[in-house]
Formats: C-alpha cells, sequence, structure tokens
C-alpha cells in the first residue's frame, strides 16, 4: 500500500512538471511573437515616413516643406494678400489695420476674407487651422510660434518694400503659379503700351503727344509724414516713369517719397495735372482740408487750372499688381477720358 502511494506521487509530480513545462514554452512562444508585431508596428509609424504629400520651398528663415495644393492660407503682410488674389488664390485672412475694410478696388474678391489686424492675432490664427502661412522678414521673430500652427514661409520684406514684380514672382513661386505671375506682368506691359498709345504715342505730330506734354505730380497728406511726394523707386513713380510720363523736377529723383514738404515748398507738388490723397484716416482728411484752404495752395498752377484729382491711396501707395492695374484705370480715367 505505501509502495502504490509512492508511485502516484511521482507520476502526479511528473505530471506538474509538464505542465509548467509547456506552460513555459507557451509563455514564450507568445511573448515572442508579440515583440515581433512590436517591431513590425514601429516600423511602420517611422518618422521617417512622410506625413503628408508636400514640397520643399526656400525661404528667408531657411527651408519649409509645404503642401503641394494649400486650400487655407494666411498671409501677413497686405502685399502677399493682393498678390495671392492676382494668383487666384484667396487667403482665408491677412493682416490689414484693426476695424478697417478692405481697399474698394479689392471689393468682390475679398468676401468672406477675415482681417486679423495689423498685428497679427496668434490664437485667431490657430483657431483659423491654415495650412499654410506667408509671413515676412518683419515678424521673423515670431516664426517659432507661426511655425507651430502651420507650415510657414517667410518673405523678404525690406524698407522700402520689394518691387512689385519680384514680390508677386517670390509669391507664385511659392504657391506654384509662375505662369500665371508672367501672364500678369505681361498684361500690365500690354496695358501701359495701351496708355501710352492713348496719349499719342506715335502721333504725326509732337503737339499731339500728350505724353510728352504733361507733367504729372503726385502727393499724398499723410497724418505722420505730412505731405510727401513719389518718386522713381515708388511702384507709382514706375508705373508712370513705364508710360514715359514727365515729372516735376522735384519729383524727378531716384528717391522712394520725399516727405513732409512745407506750405512754402508746395510747388514741389505743382504741376499740369495733380493726383492727390490722403492716408491715415480722420485726421489725414482734415488735414488735407485745412491745406486746400490755405493761400499758398490756391496760387499754384494745377489748382488754379483746375487739374488736381483725389485719388485713393489704397492703390496709389502699394506695392502689387492689383494696384498698379487700379493705378493705370485712374490714369485712363483723368488723362485721356476726362479731357
Amino acid at each position: 500500500m505505501g509502495v502504490l502511494r509512492s508511485q502516484i506521487s511521482v507520476k502526479t509530480s511528473l505530471r506538474r512538471f509538464i505542465n509548467l513545462l509547456l506552460l513555459g514554452v507557451l509563455t514564450f512562444t507568445l511573448t515572442s511573437a508579440c515583440s515581433r508585431n512590436i517591431n513590425f508596428n514601429f516600423s511602420v509609424t517611422s518618422p521617417k515616413q512622410p506625413k503628408q504629400d508636400c514640397r520643399v520651398v526656400q525661404h528667408m528663415m531657411g527651408k519649409t516643406c509645404i503642401p503641394r495644393n494649400p486650400q487655407r492660407v494666411v498671409t501677413l503682410w497686405m502685399g502677399t494678400f493682393r498678390s495671392a488674389l492676382a494668383l487666384d488664390i484667396k487667403p482665408i485672412t491677412t493682416a490689414w489695420y484693426a476695424g478697417d475694410s478692405f481697399p474698394e478696388h479689392l471689393q468682390g474678391k475679398t468676401d468672406g476674407v477675415e482681417n486679423i489686424g495689423f498685428q497679427p492675432n496668434l490664437e485667431k490664427i490657430l483657431l483659423l487651422k491654415p495650412d499654410l502661412i506667408l509671413s515676412t522678414t518683419r515678424f521673423k521673430n515670431i516664426y517659432k510660434q507661426l511655425s507651430d500652427i502651420a507650415p510657414t514661409v517667410v518673405l523678404d520684406n525690406p524698407s522700402p518694400p520689394p518691387p512689385w514684380q519680384k514680390h508677386l514672382e517670390d509669391v507664385a513661386q511659392i504657391l506654384n503659379k509662375e505662369q500665371e505671375s508672367k501672364q500678369l506682368i505681361k498684361d500690365y506691359w500690354q496695358r501701359i503700351e495701351q496708355l501710352k498709345q492713348a496719349l499719342g504715342v506715335g502721333a504725326a505730330s509732337p503737339k499731339e503727344n500728350r505724353r510728352n506734354q504733361l507733367q504729372v505730380s503726385v502727393a499724398t497728406v499723410d497724418q505722420t509724414y505730412g505731405i510727401y511726394t513719389y518718386g522713381t523707386k515708388h511702384p507709382t513713380g514706375k508705373v508712370l516713369n513705364d508710360i514715359g510720363l514727365q515729372r516735376p523736377i522735384s519729383q524727378n529723383g531716384d528717391f522712394f517719397t520725399k516727405d513732409n514738404i512745407s506750405y512754402e515748398n508746395l510747388s514741389d507738388i505743382d504741376g499740369d495735372v495733380l493726383f492727390l490723397s490722403y492716408r491715415g484716416g480722420k485726421a489725414a482728411k482734415e488735414a488735407l482740408e485745412k491745406l486746400q484752404q490755405n493761400p499758398l495752395w490756391q496760387k499754384l498752377n494745377v489748382v488754379q487750372k483746375n487739374q488736381v484729382y483725389l485719388v485713393d491711396s489704397d492703390h496709389w501707395y502699394a506695392f502689387d499688381v492689383l494696384a498698379m492695374n487700379a493705378v493705370i484705370n485712374d490714369l485712363f480715367k483723368y488723362l485721356v477720358e476726362k479731357p
């Protein structure tokens, strides 16, 4: 009886040993399988794999991979905004003076575009969920914060600003719209040629060539800089130069603008025709009205001939192809149609 009990105990211990051995083998097998699955999954989600379809562009702050077809673009300079509009890209928002409506010559193109103020609000930009931000060197100090929101490209914006053609080409390169920018520049030169012809280029008599007879002056009354004129480095001055219009001697220099012209030097803005504007809201408008009431203003040749035309500084002072076309529209209106 004791021998039998001993045999049963040995068999039981052996069975337990075998079960524990099988359990150990099974556990090892499952652990190995799970390890292989974890390694496989890690390789699939490796950061080396591209997260989206994008292309790398070089800009003032380095290189950025941007969406090939951005749908929610934010612009932080009005010149960039207008250039994007000209290229048939409508940004969802842009930096502009808080509370101000967009320029009149852009009406119909800006429906639904939000104004985030002249100093961009990062929280507002974040809430708009952009997929591309077009900034400038003016905001390079917040480049990191902008890049955390969306891919950000920084365009050069020196003072004075670059020629409008250069900025248009830069924006077009980023938005993959190079052909469109070339066409816009070609159309600009065609309009310049049309205006030259309308002003008498190729006329049989030199007297019929009004382009060589008119001395065209451009001036703005500004709440900060007083009265200033436009030189040949300003985009508007460049348009007049492209047409070949004559300028007053005081405005024929290689400068951007000449500020703070005193009442005693109002002859600097005299000419056969004066395109006059004001810039800076109610205070600037009041300064313009004060100027027009001054006796020295009344003595100007252009005032006595009633050839002063009030124009919109939103395009006469701007730096983009849409604004330059609006300037050409005014030149057609007042130099060709009105006379």
